[in-house]
């Protein structure tokens, strides 16, 4: 099997598995990390629920707009089937508040400016727009169950349709 064959098997496209030595079954890695409003969370603070943990590349940028807010419009249906959605990115805390508040988002965006978090989960890789290089988050989901266990991986994220890529 080649490397596309297992990425799109493990619902992960081929940048990810390029950084991401994550797979379906492993441990999600814990983080200590403070969110919008200062207060920090761990993993371990959503034990026994599942959690919709996405990764995105900047604040108040049009994918990522869409991304949150597409779960943000689902979030009542999500809930309801016992998610909670965290966002991350390397935006910092005032960045965070900022970006929640104007688009009403209901749920925790850490602030992980140390880019530890997108390290362990390895979604810090290169890349490129307009010819140029650069590092940043490679926008990617994990779907963890109750467990702590990675359930799955979204690596080909539909920024405007992401909750039905969850559910699916």
């Amino acid at each position: 099997m080649n490397l596309a064959d297992m990425a799109k098997k493990l619902n992960v496209t081929k940048d990810v598995t390029k950084v991401n030595k994550l797979k379906v079954g492993d441990k999600a890695p814990d983080f200590s990390i403070k969110n919008q409003d200062g207060k920090e969370y761990s993993l371990k603070d959503y034990a026994g629920k599942k959690v919709v943990l996405y990764f995105y590349p900047k604040d108040d940028t049009p994918g990522c707009t869409a991304e949150s807010c597409n779960l943000r419009d689902n979030y009542s249906s999500l809930k309801k089937k016992g998610y909670e959605v965290i966002g991350v990115s390397v935006d910092n805390e005032k960045s965070h508040k900022k970006f929640a508040k104007k688009f009403d988002l209901p749920f925790n965006l850490l602030a992980d400016i140390e880019k530890k978090m997108v390290n362990d989960y390895g979604v810090w890789g290169e890349k490129t727009l307009f010819g140029r290089k650069y590092m940043g988050i490679i926008r990617t989901t994990f779907i963890i169950d109750e467990k702590g266990k990675i359930e799955k991986i979204i690596g080909d994220v539909e920024t405007g349709d992401h909750t039905a890529q969850v559910l699916a």
